[in-house]
């Protein structure tokens, strides 16, 4: 028999048992999708997380404060204590003691209530400089940003995020508008192009104020001139090492720290976070995917459940056949044929529907759902394999048949 005519014959066995196929199919079918869906959701799920640390700005180091202790001896998380202040940041954009240095820019972050008219809006107000705009790698949709002369003279101007604009004024086009913040008056004078969303919070809610303002007006108190975080960006990307170097050295000569491991501070890098967010990820991806595979064992015995009921019924058939001079590997092959079938009608299937899938999801889940073509091609080629791998006993079964055994057979 010649490979047209068994490839003619399989189809014809598995089209003459419409319903019974589409049951055997249907397992494969699931299990590809799954895989495809849980390795698109691992890989969209790096892109949004790497979109949203790249959010932050480029070639970025970012300095913490350590733990503070209460006065009753409580210890709290790492960012609590007050042990960075506007000196150091200063220090850090000295192009002397960092040359590796470009920018520096130092926040002070406070949660307060923003009153505007007869509304209000609790969100972050964030005491900065002028140098924050281009360090976070933000953009003034109108207006302006605040100018190095606001912070030297501790001006009450304010630029809103687009979130705290229309929560306030239900409009963005708010420049010009008065806001009161700790029962100071301050005049909108910009707002922020959209960010998006970061892993926990909403970057477009905020409010923007000189960091001169935030300490002496806003804040006040003993700590009024620590910062909550320093953001130092390097000169370049090659130069985010050699910066990382700098900033840990300096910092630690400026605290009068001797022993690294004691260090009130810590510094963090993009490439770390998204290091170990990529690495977390991966790994969810990789335990899921192997979940979603064991579908495509079940599929497999399907398979071979259906090709063993299949050599059952057509035991006249193979004796007729081998009678009539047909060798054990033309039996083999019709049968390996037709189970190959069937994985991949079922491959072929699922990879469409879990594509099919990932062009919804999106609007549903609110995350991306990268389809990578690595993934479907795979999955078609493992449904294949499964279809033969499973296929290879009932068709070794087949060809073993005694021709006078399976002629006697009712």
């Amino acid at each position: 028999m010649t490979w047209p005519e068994t490839l003619r014959t399989g189809w014809a066995a598995v089209r003459g048992h419409t319903l019974r196929s589409l049951l055997t199919v249907l397992g494969i079918l699931i299990g590809i999708a799954a895989v495809i869906l849980t390795v698109g959701l691992g890989l969209g799920t790096q892109q949004d997380v790497s979109r949203q640390i790249s959010a932050l700005g480029s070639n970025l180091l970012i300095v913490t404060p350590g733990s503070a202790t209460d006065a009753e001896g409580v210890r709290g998380g790492f960012g609590t204590g007050a042990t960075l202040t506007r000196s150091d940041a200063e220090a850090l954009a000295s192009d002397v003691s960092a040359p590796d240095v470009g920018a520096v820019a130092a926040e002070k972050e406070l949660s307060l209530a923003v009153e505007a008219d007869d509304t209000n809006w609790t969100t972050t107000v964030v005491g900065t400089t002028a140098s924050w705009l281009d360090v976070r790698s933000r953009t003034v949709a109108s207006g302006e940003f605040l100018t190095d002369e606001d912070d030297a003279t501790g001006a009450t101007v304010a630029v809103l995020g687009a979130t705290t604009a229309t929560e306030l004024f239900g409009t963005t086009a708010v420049v010009g508008r008065q806001v009161t913040i700790a029962d100071t008056a301050f005049t909108v004078v910009g707002v922020l192009g959209t960010a998006g969303a970061s892993t926990d919070a909403d970057l477009d809610d905020l409010v923007v104020i000189p960091l001169t303002t935030a300490s002496d007006t806003v804040s006040g108190g003993l700590d009024r001139t620590s910062v909550s975080t320093i953001y130092v960006q390097a000169a370049s990307a090659d130069q985010l090492a050699a910066a990382y170097q700098e900033a840990d050295q300096l910092l630690l000569n400026l605290h009068g720290i001797t022993d690294a491991d004691g260090a009130d501070f810590s510094i963090d890098s993009q490439d770390s976070l998204l290091s170990t967010a990529t690495s977390v990820y991966r790994t969810l991806t990789v335990l899921l995917t192997g979940i979603a595979a064991l579908s495509l064992l079940v599929g497999g015995i399907g398979v071979m459940n259906i090709m063993l009921v299949s050599v059952t019924e057509r035991t006249r058939e193979i004796g007729l056949r081998k009678a009539l001079g047909a060798p054990p590997w033309a039996i083999r092959r019709q049968f390996l044929v037709e189970a190959a079938v069937l994985g991949l009608a079922g491959g072929v299937l699922g990879a469409a529907l879990g594509i099919l899938a990932a062009a919804v999801l999106p609007s549903l889940l609110g995350t991306s759902v990268v389809v990578s073509g690595a993934a479907v091609g795979g999955s078609v080629a493992v449904a294949l394999a499964i279809g033969l791998v499973f296929g290879v006993y009932p068709a070794t079964r087949a060809a073993r048949l005694a021709p006078i055994d399976a002629l006697r057979s009712e």
